[in-house]
């Protein structure tokens, strides 16, 4: 049975695809250069069916991890990468480089305002229990905005001081309304740190960008990179895990923290997962353009209704993530109601808001995904407070993504 799509729905989503052929011709663009990219490593490093076996226990001598972790500094153009499926999430991932960078009496600036909310508690800016940067020593600042944007200026007199050792750059915008950075002004804040604390670690939280250009924070100026692989590096495929690419002596202090001092990367099994992080990866760049392609649909489709969007339809990307502001909680709750009913998976669920752990309000999340939590794929979140703003992302394929908010219009419009 075909799904239940009304004929002014198929109308508004036809117009709105009419209207972005020059935007997925450079969403195409971009994948096609990423993906030759890949490729290329993966013909430089010699990949064999051999590092797809899986090792258990201690996770000695597994080749296909350690090879992995090769690729991963190869496509980010780094000395290093740690690329585990021990890391539980993204923050895990950010909490193990941060941790690696900083010690007892150490300072931690945050350039663009506050970071993710889950941050928070790793930093200690929110009691979320013992083990924060907070309690071990690391004193901590951060940059407000100037006008919802970076302010340079306000960073360049903030890392001044010698005790500041690593600055985080969060290069989506979370749950903030600023915009989302690009690689190029990500290299400007690089820049504004190595001149005026050349000591200073810069950490890029790469969340949700990687792949979306051509370009990664690395080669730009960043010293490492983080992110999560149920997002864009994973293609949809990596079961777990998380990545870290960058300086060495950041990586292998990360990798200290992850395990234990004297271990490092030398552990870690594999349980098999190998040959889907492999695929994973190679995916990754067409996955990525595919959650893209459905993020400027959903952003033209809700615009031709009259809701605001940020980015808007036409503007260019620099992560999957797509704004659109509700203004009030019934119609943001519909909205989640019909993306969950697009999922593959428990489409038969109701999404409500609730009290989700790391967050200071109830967040709604609409997510019906083969892979638990994988934001890659089609899934709607946000917290219920003004201006109750939808933060949607992922689309496996942009066809069933494009399904999936062609299917939430329609709970929309329906008592309309």
């Amino acid at each position: 049975m075909p799904l239940q799509i009304s004929e002014r729905v198929k109308a508004l989503a036809a117009q709105a695809q009419a209207d972005l052929k020059e935007q997925f011709d450079r969403i195409d663009a971009i994948a096609e250069e990423n993906t030759q990219k890949v490729l290329s490593a993966f013909q430089k490093h010699r990949v064999a069916e051999a590092y797809f076996a899986g090792t258990t226990g201690y996770g000695y001598d597994d080749l296909g991890r350690d090879k992995l972790d090769e690729i991963f500094a190869d496509i980010f153009h780094t000395e290093d990468a740690l690329v585990r499926v021990q890391f539980v999430n993204g923050t895990h991932a950010i909490s193990c480089a941060l941790f690696g960078a900083l010690k007892p009496g150490d300072t931690l600036v945050s350039a663009v305002g506050a970071p993710y909310d889950t941050m928070l508690g790793v930093i200690g800016v929110v009691d979320k229990g013992p083990g924060s940067l907070k309690s071990y020593g690391v004193n901590y600042r951060q940059v407000e905005l100037l006008d919802n944007a970076p302010d340079p200026a306000g960073l360049a007199e903030a890392v001044k001081d010698p005790a500041v050792k690593a600055v985080l750059i969060q290069r989506s915008k979370g749950y903030s309304t600023r915009a989302s950075l690009s690689v190029t002004e990500i290299g400007a804040l690089c820049r504004v740190v190595k001149e005026h604390n050349p000591n200073a670690a810069i950490l890029v939280d790469n969340c949700y960008g990687e792949f979306v250009e051509t370009l990664e924070p690395t080669q730009v100026g960043a010293d490492l990179v983080v992110g999560s692989l149920i997002k864009n590096p994973g293609g949809g495929l990596a079961p777990t895990g998380g990545y870290i690419a960058g300086r060495r002596d950041l990586v292998e202090g990360a990798a200290m923290r992850l395990t234990t001092p004297g271990i490092g990367k030398e552990c870690g099994s594999t349980f098999g997962a190998n040959r889907s992080l492999y695929q994973g990866l190679f995916l990754a760049p067409h996955t990525t353009a595919q959650a893209v392609k459905t993020a400027v649909f959903a952003a033209r489709i809700m615009e031709l209704l009259g809701y605001r969007t940020e980015p808007t339809a036409q503007m260019e990307r620099h992560d999957i993530i797509q704004m659109i502001h509700f203004g009030a909680p019934e119609p943001l709750k519909k909205f989640c109601k019909g993306i969950q009913f697009g999922a593959p998976v428990d489409s038969f669920v109701t999404p409500e808001p609730w009290d989700m752990p790391g967050y200071d309000c109830q967040v709604i999340m609409a997510a019906g995904a083969f892979i638990q939590g994988a934001s890659i794929e089609l899934s709607c979140d946000a917290p219920m407070r003004e201006p109750y703003t939808a933060y949607f992302q992922g689309g496996l394929t942009y066809e069933s993504g494009k399904a999936g908010v062609m299917l939430a219009v329609e709970e929309l419009l329906a008592e309309k």
